[in-house]
């Protein structure tokens, strides 16, 4: 079979993005159906677009004369992504449940209900791009670095780039508009879902709230001043500036506050004045067990860029890998506000290499001296 006759399955989400990656595999000649992942079951609120998304993908399809699917991943979703979600951060650190749902839904759950479908591979309207080297198929960055999500699906391996298209990887945001505007797709100008897609529009601390009740404690200085109170450390992130209602303190300059260290033991935030408080700065981290997306890291020591948060400027650096799996990241510059429980991920230019859970920093611990 040529590669347009291929019959491939489409993730539609309802938004422009997918909307576009449908077209342009359509008039590529390949043979396309999409499919609807419902992944988060409404919880009363009110505030869940999920109803509002599968309409807009049902009216897509329709205009593209593509059959629709409709899968339910919310159970799947709860136990692979939410679940951990809750319990990373009860234990203080901040995961990121993008990189979750990649790996454990939609190149998981996904791609094996479009196997059992009949697909010879899956697409969907993420920015990055798949090649093959002649030994194994790599995971690029996207053209438009200002939306690549290559950081999102770094766990993803060899048998899922092998079974999966990204149409959007040559374009850029601005084309891929201008392309549904054309067709008279009715996402064209739909706003880009933004922040994690459970919680919508929602206020962060009040959703969380619901499965982590509050548990005010104290908010201190590093250097051991009590200044305030906070209503739960979980509800915070390193860096983190709203939120904190710290009025003028005594002694202390009219500058902003941020969060610079955690001690879930003892329910203490600790704050300081600065976005570059040297409390946030730190040269090395290191990872719970890596992925590697050829299978394997291309040695045991090496030099790379990394990003420890989505849409960061490369950062160059060396990489150790450890005896049991996990990395040690070297950089050259101090980094500001990494963050346990996000990932660090790895790239030699546009190629990402994988990437791992961000364990631990060595930067200051309040209490000694910065």
């Amino acid at each position: 079979m040529s590669e347009a006759g291929q019959r491939i399955i489409v993730g539609v989400s309802g938004g422009v993005d997918s909307s576009v990656a449908a077209l342009l595999l359509r008039d590529a000649g390949f043979e396309v159906t999409g499919l609807f992942m419902q992944n988060w079951a409404d919880d009363g609120s009110g505030d869940c677009r999920a109803e509002e998304d599968r309409r807009d993908a049902v009216a897509v399809c329709g205009a593209l004369g593509i059959p629709i699917r409709f899968r339910d991943f919310s159970k799947e979703y709860w136990d692979g992504v939410f679940r951990h979600f809750l319990d990373e951060y009860a234990a203080g650190r901040t995961p990121n449940p993008d990189v979750l749902c990649n790996r454990e839904v939609k190149f998981k759950h996904f791609l094996d209900a479009a196997r059992t479908l009949g697909a010879d591979a899956i697409a969907t309207g993420h920015y990055a791009r798949v090649d093959h080297d002649g030994q194994s198929f790599r995971l690029l960055r996207a053209i438009d670095r200002s939306k690549d999500q290559s950081y999102f699906l770094h766990q993803l391996g060899q048998a899922q780039l092998a079974f999966t298209r990204f149409p959007l990887g040559e374009l850029h945001k601005h084309d891929i508009r201008k392309i549904a505007a054309d067709h008279g797709l009715r996402t064209a100008q739909k706003k880009d879902s933004t922040g994690i897609c459970f919680i919508g529009e929602r206020d962060f601390r009040t959703f969380l709230s619901q499965y982590l009740p509050s548990q005010p404690g104290e908010m201190w200085t590093p250097d051991g001043q009590r200044i305030g109170q906070h209503p739960g450390v979980y509800y915070f992130t390193l860096g983190q500036r709203e939120g904190l209602n710290i009025g003028g303190v005594r002694g202390r300059p009219q500058a902003p506050w941020f969060v610079v260290a955690k001690d879930t033991g003892r329910n203490i935030l600790y704050v300081d004045q600065g976005h570059d408080s040297p409390w946030l700065a730190s040269t090395s981290l290191q990872s719970e067990p890596a992925h590697w997306v050829a299978g394997q890291p291309p040695a045991r020591r090496f030099a790379c860029t990394a990003q420890t948060r989505y849409r960061q400027p490369d950062e160059p650096c060396e990489a150790e890998l450890l005896e049991d799996g996990c990395l040690r990241v070297h950089f050259r510059r101090p980094q500001r506000a990494v963050t346990p429980g996000q990932s660090v991920v790895l790239y030699d230019g546009d190629i990402c290499l994988g990437g791992a859970v961000i364990a631990t920093t060595n930067a200051p611990i309040p209490g000694t001296t910065p």
